[in-house]
């Protein structure tokens, strides 16, 4: 019983110890975290004056070429796929698929006799008519006949010389001829097979020069001109190939608010297919003192663009009017004059007079 007593006392006094401590503790953090607040509206009021350090350009005059990345096509210089303009059986083939071919050979011929038949008929009794209208001529000159008799005997001869020219046409249509020297591809037909008008016998292309076809967005349209030089790739070669404007489309696409473009390249060797796709570099004008800044340094707002420059020592917001965008810089036209430094770090965190401290880049 007695050591009850001794238990319970050393008990509730190790309680108490444990708040008193816990309290005191308590107090001293609080005292601590004033005098640091303290402090640190000090420092923040002390800061105010200080420099925000920057990095900037100074504005240097520049020789900029204004270039235009586009994507087009690859097109032959001449297309035609090659039908018959009357329909029969193939009697024979005179080109190998893929080769070379002159402008004006036969390519493929269709059966003619009977057309052959219809031409020595017309012949037959074109001859028989000449005869006659020789015979009344004479006749007419003595007297013997008169001049209406004549006359239909000379259109009776007219006649005839009309039907006769007309079979020719359609014997000439029995023989399909290469409209242009060029490379002829696959054909669709066998000789002895029936074809009618629909039936496409193969495609003929010229391919040098080659045609590249794209387009440029309205408001260029004033800085293309015929003869303005553009560069290209494909994905088939890594080679450049350069090329020249020949001709613009006279008005804008009322859809797609565009110019429509073409321009000619050699392809000696044959190494551009049409059809291929083309990423076109198109030089529309030079500037000789061009202002560029790195694209970092613009700031979007509502109403445009803005930057910010260094001005006696404190950061100034300018609006600013730009222009083509390459990977590194933009094309300033307004609102910057050389000799300006532009502020290209802490953009989005400086504000107008704020004092700054500007490290100067090259450019």
């Amino acid at each position: 019983m007695k050591l009850k007593y001794v238990i319970y006392p050393l008990i509730f006094l190790g309680i108490a110890y444990l708040v008193y401590y816990r309290i005191s503790a308590n107090k001293k953090l609080e005292t601590s975290g004033t005098g640091t607040g303290a402090k640190g509206s000090q420092a923040n009021k002390d800061g105010k004056n200080q420099h925000m350090a920057v990095n900037g350009i100074v504005v240097q005059p520049v020789s900029f070429a204004n270039q235009l990345d586009i994507t087009g096509t690859i097109e032959a210089n001449e297309s035609v796929a090659l039908q018959s303009e009357v329909s029969g059986l193939v009697t024979g083939i005179f080109f190998k698929e893929g080769s070379n071919v002159t402008k004006g050979s036969v390519l493929v011929k269709i059966n003619d006799r009977d057309i052959q038949a219809q031409l020595q008929e017309s012949l037959t009794k074109q001859n028989l008519s000449a005869t006659n209208e020789n015979r009344a001529r004479q006749l007419l000159q003595k007297g013997a006949i008169s001049q209406e008799e004549y006359d239909t005997a000379l259109a009776d001869l007219k006649s005839l010389k009309a039907q006769a020219q007309l079979i020719r046409a359609q014997l000439a249509k029995t023989s399909i001829i290469a409209p242009f020297s060029g490379k002829i591809g696959l054909r669709s037909i066998s000789s002895g097979v029936y074809i009618t008008p629909s039936t496409v016998i193969a495609n003929l292309l010229s391919t040098n020069p080659v045609k590249i076809s794209f387009s440029v967005p309205e408001k260029y349209m004033a800085q293309i001109k015929v003869n303005s030089t553009i560069t290209f790739r494909t994905d088939g070669s890594a080679q450049l190939y350069t090329g020249k404007v020949f001709a613009l489309e006279p008005g804008i696409n009322a859809q797609t608010r565009t110019l429509q473009v073409k321009a000619l390249a050699a392809n000696t060797n044959n190494e551009l297919r049409p059809g291929s796709f083309a990423k076109i570099s198109l030089t529309l004008d030079k500037i000789d003192n061009a202002i560029l800044i790195p694209n970092q340094a613009i700031i979007p707002v509502l109403k445009g663009k803005t930057v910010f420059i260094s001005y006696n020592g404190k950061a100034k917001q300018v609006e600013v009017q730009s222009g083509t965008r390459t990977d590194e810089n933009i094309l300033i036209t307004s609102g910057l004059k050389i000799g300006d430094t532009v502020l290209t770090t802490g953009a989005l965190s400086l504000k107008d007079e704020a004092p700054v401290k500007v490290s100067v880049v090259k450019n």
